[in-house]
């Protein structure tokens, strides 16, 4: 049922569903999250909180679009200051680990339920399409925003792959210390790279591999 159906009365249970299963999924985490205890507290019964959510993979997902939505306030006012592309593309990695900063404690346990290949909750699984393509237009709105010289087609292909790549980065994150340290640094290795390599891409051998890699990378789906 989209939110657009519902009566003013019925958006509000819904909203208290939903807020009542982000706190659990903060508070507990994946696992120990069940409906009966969102139910019990949003104060509805457990055949309500399943008629708005179907099951607990709709409300994660309803948390991976909240995530989505924080990080793009906290990245789109700062890609206004820059143009040059690395730069631009630092914002959208650093913001985005910014905002899954308070949920460092349960991550490995949504980790450990979303890496399988048809898990539903999985980033790149079908149902979470409309997260995933959140976060890529960030990667998009970075570099059509860019002054940079690449050809085109990698231009266009490039946002799905530095998706592919900010996922990795999320993992290795999950299991950083608490500062961070070595996962911001493998950012800052990468992106020194990335700044390195990129001009290359112009020429032609170049350009026609790293057009197919780009390809490649960004098929990936679960």
């Amino acid at each position: 049922m989209f939110s657009s159906e519902l009566t003013p009365k019925a958006e509000q249970t819904r909203a208290r569903i939903r807020d009542a299963a982000m706190r659990s999924f903060m508070q507990r985490g994946y696992a120990d999250t069940t409906i009966r205890e969102i139910a019990a507290q949003a104060g509805v019964s457990v055949g309500n909180a399943y008629y708005y959510f179907p099951s607990k993979t709709h409300l994660v997902q309803e948390l991976y679009q909240q995530v989505q939505r924080d990080h793009a306030r906290a990245a789109v006012p700062k890609l206004a200051e820059g143009t040059g592309l690395i730069d631009r593309l630092r914002i959208v990695f650093e913001t985005g680990l910014d905002t899954l900063e308070p949920y460092r404690r349960v991550a490995p346990g949504f980790l450990a339920a979303m890496i399988a290949p048809d898990s539903p909750i999985n980033p790149l699984a079908r149902e979470s399409t409309a997260a995933r393509e959140q976060t890529r237009s960030l990667f998009q709105r970075a570099v059509a925003g860019a002054e940079h010289r690449l050809p085109e087609d990698i231009a266009e292909r490039l946002p799905d792959a530095l998706f592919v790549a900010f996922l990795a980065l999320v993992m290795r994150w999950t299991y950083d210390a608490d500062d961070q340290e070595r996962t911001r640094r493998l950012l800052s290795t990468a992106l020194r790279l990335l700044a390195t390599a990129l001009p290359f891409v112009r020429l032609p051998g170049v350009r026609n591999v790293t057009r197919d890699l780009l390809e490649q990378i960004g098929e990936v789906r679960a």
